[in-house]
Order: C-alpha cells, then sequence, then structure tokens
C-alpha cells in the first residue's frame, strides 16, 4: 500500500499525539477526513477575547504569549475573517474593498467574475482545514469559473501563478479532477500568447479573442520575471494532463534564455519576443526580474534535481548578482540593489526582493558546492535587513521600498514606497529560515507581524492595506488583495506548524505559495497514467 505523504501531519496532530491517515477530499461524497479539520473546529470556536472580529481596534497584547498551537488556531481565525468578508461583499468577483464593503473591481484582473480570491486562497483554507469554506469554494470553481467567457485583457503572468498555480496545488493536494481540468482551461485560454517568432509570450491576452499584446509601458518588450515564471505551473501541468504541450511552451522560453548571450552573466529586465534581443539593460531581483531567478531554482527542485540545467543557470547568474548587486550600509545592513547599464541606480530595496533570503537559504541546503557557504550568509542577512524595515516603522510593518544612506537605513523616503500592500515576501523568508535552522527569532518575527497585522490592517470588512506605515495610525488603502489568502496568511500559518506539514522535502511552493509536489519524492504528484497522443496534443 502508498505510504501517505507527510502533508497529514500538522503541529496539532503532533502535540495531541495522534496520527491518522488522511484520504483526499472528495467533494462529491460531501465530507472530509482531512486531519486539520479539528484544528479548525477549534478555530471555529476560539472565542474573540483577544480579538473581536470586525473590531480594527481589537488588537490585545495577549498575543504575546500563545503557544504555537494556539498560533495557528489565531491565525486560522484571521483566515475565516478575510474569507468570510469576502463572501459576504465581493462573492465571485476578484478582490474585496473591505473598508467599503464592497467589490474591488480595479485590481489585476479587472471587474469581470473570475473569483481571484476564490481560486487563489482555496489551498490555504484546505491546509487549514476548513473543509466548509473550501468546499464552497471548490463548488463555485466548477460551477461558475470560465475564463473563456471572459472578455477583458489578462496578464499571462498573473493568471498563472494565481489560478494556474491555485488550481494545480489543489488538485495535487485533494485529487478532485475539476482542478486538474480548470487548470488546463486555462493553460489553453494562454497559449495564443506564445504565438510570436522567438515563443517568448506576450504579456496581456483576451481569452474571448485571443488577441495579445504588450503593457504599454514596456513598448515591443516581454518582461523577464513574468516569461521566467511560468516553468513550474506548465510542466507539471503536462504531467497531470498527459499533453506536452505546456511544457513544449516553458522549454522553449528556457531555450531562449539559455541561449543568448548574457551580459556579465547578469539578465537584463526587459526582452523583445519578436527578435529575441534584451531591451534596456536593467538588471533586478525586485519587481520585474525577481521570480525568474526563484524558478531556476525551484524547477531544478521541482524536477527532483534532474533539470540540472535550471540550476547551473541559478548559480551562475547568482554569483554575477551577489559580486554585483549586493550592497552593505554603512551601519552593516546587507541589500540588493539595481543595476542599470552595470551601475548601481539607486541604493535602495524592494519589498518584492525580500523573498531572496529565503531562496537563498533554499539553494544553500539543498546541493553542497562551493556556493553553499555564500548563500546561506547572504540569506541571514537580507532577512534580517528585511526584518529592520518592519521594526524600523511606526507600524511593525514593511514599507514597498527603503532606502540606504549615510542620513537613512532601510526606511522609506518617497509617499509611494510607504506604502504596505498585505505583502508576504518577507514573511516567506521567515517561514524558509524557520525550517532550515530552527532559529528562534524568525518566528518571533513573524509573530511581531501578526499583531502589526491586527492592530493596523485588521478592520471589520476584512484586512486593508496601508497607505503609509509611518504613521502610528495609518489610512487603509481599502484593499484586501487575494494573495494576503494565498500567501501572507498561508506562510504565516506555516511557520507556527510542524515540519510536516507541506514538507519542503516533498513540495516547492510556486511564486504566489501554491504548494506543488516534487517529482518522484512525493506520492501526491499524479501523475498522468498515459501520455496524449500526438493529434490530441494541440490546442
Amino acid at each position: 500500500m502508498r505510504a501517505y505523504p507527510r502533508l497529514i501531519l500538522t503541529a496539532v496532530t503532533v502535540m495531541i499525539c495522534m496520527s491518522l491517515p488522511v484520504q483526499t477530499f472528495n467533494a462529491g461524497q460531501g465530507t472530509s477526513v482531512h486531519p486539520a479539520s479539528r484544528l479548525a473546529r477549534e478555530a471555529r470556536s476560539l472565542q474573540s477575547n483577544q480579538i473581536e472580529a470586525g473590531n480594527s481596534s481589537s488588537y490585545s497584547g495577549a498575543l504575546d504569549s500563545q503557544s504555537s498551537v494556539e498560533k495557528q488556531r489565531h491565525i486560522i481565525e484571521m483566515m475565516r475573517h478575510a474569507w468570510n468578508n469576502y463572501k459576504l461583499y465581493a462573492w465571485g468577483k476578484n478582490e474585496l474593498n473591505p473598508i467599503s464593503k464592497r467589490a474591488h473591481l480595479s485590481s489585476v484582473f479587472g471587474s469581470g467574475e473570475m473569483g481571484a480570491t476564490i481560486v487563489d486562497g482555496l489551498d490555504t483554507l484546505y491546509v487549514m482545514g476548513l473543509t466548509d469554506e473550501f468546499r464552497e469554494g471548490r463548488d463555485w470553481i466548477a460551477e461558475h469559473f470560465n475564463i473563456n467567457e471572459i472578455d477583458s485583457e489578462l496578464s499571462v503572468f498573473e493568471t498563472t501563478i494565481r489560478f494556474l498555480g491555485g488550481l494545480l496545488s489543489c488538485y495535487a493536494l485533494t485529487g478532485d479532477t475539476i482542478f486538474r481540468d480548470k487548470a488546463a482551461e486555462v493553460a489553453d485560454a494562454l497559449l495564443p500568447a506564445f504565438e510570436t517568432p522567438t515563443g517568448l509570450p506576450y504579456a496581456l491576452i483576451n481569452p474571448s479573442t485571443n488577441a495579445s499584446r504588450q503593457y504599454h509601458w514596456a513598448d515591443s518588450n516581454s518582461i523577464l520575471s513574468e516569461l521566467g515564471t511560468l516553468h513550474l505551473e506548465f510542466s507539471y501541468l503536462s504531467d497531470v494532463t498527459g499533453r506536452e504541450v505546456y511544457k513544449n511552451k516553458v522549454d522553449k522560453i528556457r531555450e531562449v534564455l539559455y541561449t543568448i548571450e548574457k551580459p556579465g552573466d547578469l539578465y537584463p529586465n526587459y526582452i523583445n519576443p519578436r527578435t529575441g534581443q534584451w531591451g534596456q539593460r536593467h538588471i533586478s531581483l525586485g519587481a520585474l526580474g525577481d521570480s525568474f531567478y526563484e524558478y531556476l531554482l525551484k524547477a531544478w527542485l521541482a524536477s527532483n534535481r534532474g533539470d540540472e540545467q535550471a540550476r547551473t543557470m541559478f548559480d551562475t547568474a547568482m554569483q554575477a548578482a551577489l559580486d554585483k548587486m549586493l550592497r552593505v550600509s554603512p551601519s552593516g545592513l546587507a541589500y540588493l540593489a539595481e543595476l542599470k547599464y552595470g551601475w548601481v541606480i539607486e541604493e535602495k530595496m524592494e519589498h518584492l526582493s525580500c523573498f531572496a533570503g529565503g531562496m537563498f537559504a533554499l539553494a544553500a541546503t539543498t546541493l553542497e558546492n562551493s556556493f553553499s557557504e555564500r548563500y546561506m550568509d547572504v540569506a541571514r542577512k537580507l532577512t534580517h535587513t528585511c526584518h529592520e524595515s518592519y521594526f524600523r516603522s511606526e507600524t511593525k510593518l514593511g514599507p514597498e521600498a527603503f532606502r540606504f544612506s549615510n542620513a537613512v537605513e532601510a526606511r522609506a523616503q518617497k509617499s509611494d514606497e510607504k506604502v504596505y500592500l498585505l505583502r508576504p515576501e518577507t514573511f516567506e523568508s521567515y517561514f524558509i529560515m524557520w525550517r532550515l535552522t530552527k532559529e528562534q527569532k524568525y518566528r518571533d518575527w513573524g509573530w511581531e507581524a501578526v499583531q502589526a497585522l491586527e492592530k493596523h490592517c485588521r478592520v471589520e470588512g476584512g484586512y486593508t492595506g496601508l497607505t503609509n506605515v509611518y504613521h502610528q495610525n495609518p489610512q487603509g488603502d481599502d484593499v484586501q488583495q487575494s494573495y494576503f489568502l494565498a500567501e501572507t496568511l498561508k506562510y504565516l500559518y506555516l511557520l507556527f506548524s510542524d515540519d510536516s506539514l507541506l514538507s519542503l522535502d516533498e513540495w516547492v511552493f510556486n511564486t504566489e505559495a501554491h504548494p506543488l509536489p516534487i517529482k518522484g519524492k512525493n506520492p501526491l504528484y499524479r501523475m498522468a497514467s498515459t501520455p496524449v497522443p500526438i493529434e490530441d496534443n494541440r490546442v
């Protein structure tokens, strides 16, 4: 009999000395035996003497002394608060305006009813054992999610990481084929964007018309972090459907990026899909570049280390990046600056780059080579710097970007840099660093963030971002991002879980925190039994 993966254990299972096997969640049977359901039931009955649902001023210092299991229960309650208000005020729409209590119609996916928060947050519900909420989300997807009915432009990148990634994660976790089939529909809707002379996709596509184009602000170029952050999802989709068409598309992207000449072993953020030539030589491990490098490492991990080309590309690029982009402030804080034509253009680091601490830690611990020690040292230092950007704000939440000079370190200076958009990247690094080092400070820092979120971001209608993290009573931006449910709360929950829950030995998280199984190591990989015949392998 096939052994169940370590996913089945949760922190509460360990704490109460239970080891019950989990069976696949089957929506058709109307029941669930996910072992986290007990924890979920306890979370439902958790009294709000520490937090009264719907009262943004209900933060209490009593949160400080809770155990890890109690902290998990608390984060589950946060998830339920975010989900229930989305359900109440914006069900089926993409995101929520939690202050004005209505649907957010100007999100990255526009006003269409794609249910971005449902698809993005569903695997978090499952992992937390919120089976009733999971079931209602699953049923909405089965009955109402039809990407081909969307008559507006969608980002190929965002649709891949949130929708395709979220659906594939739910398929891996549950085996429910509705998720696999809907994932294939999403990928099929995106495929026309890849019809370029080089195979590098355009940025935007209209699923109803198949028309695709670039962002106006990028001129004729595609974005490195977007076209380079499709590999995990498309490769896994090919394996679970038996249709090679998806993997062929991302393999073509890899071929172009592998063979093109790289300036100083680095990859500029812009590339023209018609000519295959680089655009302006702007290089970043923040916006426009970040997740390309993340996916090189994770493609190698997801393939059970079989994709050696990806690991080689990662190590070569990271050595160049650390030599040229890693900076140290006057007080000793390490940060990743941006380059343009080989020169540092600004002494600042973006919140988006704060994922890099976790990335370098994974690189250090998954392959022992001459780079390992350097990677781990950088991982610790970057994670510390990102924590400092939180600690140095009045809200204890981090700004969108922070600068370094003789006068200012790890603080934002421009108004558009002072916002907090419910971002997860720093918590992602806390989670990975805790799992790999067991240094208590990472859990302490994560709990500080939970308290700050409750004090400043929680409102009656959900959770809001902030317009200025340096105000003691900051104004909310009135947006509950779908990734708050997909990433922020998931990483904080896992930070306090047992290592066996979504073990890093068996799962790889896509850049939207959707866990995908490692091939050959995770019995939930769910490889298609037979390949699809070539004549049926086209869209």
